[in-house]
Formats: structure tokens, sequence, C-alpha cells
């Protein structure tokens, strides 16, 4: 509508990230076909990550289409720097260990690893427990926030390290909002 020269609704905005985000949920859930799934998985390469922002990345972390946004974030910098994130994360168990564990990235950690698990994490999203993945993505990031904080210098960097530890505590936030039916 902007290309257009109209003027966009908030609200309407607001209803769309929320209810593609709702959709894109359920339909991935009700499916039951490991091709959709995979698509899903995948829907950054189909649609562009800038599609993605304009719906979900001005709403609220805790809420269902900011965890989304985040969960694919997450997943497309981890396709798009593998090495630094195999980097950081590595360098991270040994600060936390337990979300190591929780994020189940397995030994030892590289490149390939690293993209498993958040291909894995994703796919949960559509195939599994939403509120473990959640969790999951949460773990990832906390042991990546430890990693980058040890690895990475400067000022940047710790913040960059703060930030990805505010991910991981509104994604864990998000797991517990979904169990008790107040993800929206």
């Amino acid at each position: 509508m902007e290309a257009l020269g109209g003027r966009t609704d908030p609200i309407e905005a607001l209803h769309a990230a929320h209810e593609s985000a709702a959709v894109l949920l359920h339909a991935g859930r009700a499916s039951g076909d490991p091709a959709v799934t995979e698509r899903l998985v995948a829907l950054v390469d189909d649609i562009g990550l800038d599609t993605l922002a304009d719906l979900w990345a001005r709403r609220p972390a805790r809420t269902l289409p900011g965890a989304l946004w985040r969960l694919y974030v997450v997943h497309t910098w981890v396709l798009t720097d593998p090495y630094g994130a195999a980097r950081e994360y590595a360098a991270g168990i040994r600060f936390t260990e337990p979300n190591h564990a929780v994020a189940g990235a397995g030994d030892p950690t590289g490149p390939d690893e690293v993209r498993r698990v958040t291909d894995e994490i994703l796919r949960g999203v559509f195939d599994g427990d939403f509120a473990i993945a959640l969790e999951r993505a949460a773990a990832f990031c906390h042991v990546v926030s430890s990693g980058r904080a040890d690895v990475s210098s400067g000022p940047e960097a710790a913040v960059q390290a703060a930030r990805m530890q505010t991910m991981a505590e509104d994604l864990a936030a998000c797991a517990r909002l979904w169990r008790s039916g107040e993800l929206h």
C-alpha cells in the first residue's frame, strides 16, 4: 500500500503480523506432511528475511510473531555464518553446559552441528512441541551469548552478546507463555 501512495494502517499491520504468524504456525502443525515442514523451515529462502521483517520484526519479543521472527533470524544467521556460529557456540559450552544439553547440538560442535540443531529447532516449531522448540532455541542463544562474550572483544561485541542473552530470555518466556495459552 505504501508503494501505491496509500497510508499503512498500524492496526492492520498489527493484525497482519499476528494473523500471519498464527496461520503459519497452525498450517505447519496441522499438516503432518514432512514436505510442508521443510518448506516452512526454508520459508526465508522463498520469501526473504526482509518480508518477514516487514511482518514481524516490530512486534514485541514476547508475542507469537516476535518469537517466530527471532527463530528465523537465528536460523538465518547460522545458515549464513555457520563457522562464526559454531565458533561462538563451541566457546560458550564450558560456561553453560546445561543449556548445551537442552539445545541438543551434540559434540563436537562444528558448522554442520549448529546448522543441524537450528534446523531441528525450526522443524520442532511445526511438527513437535512448540514450547520445547522455543526452549531449545533459548538454550542455543544462551550458549552463543556466553561464547560470543568470551571470544569477542570490544564494546560492540559486549552489546551483541547482551542482545543474544536477551533473545534467549525472551524465547524462554515465550515457551512459558505458550504453555499457559497466552502467546498470541
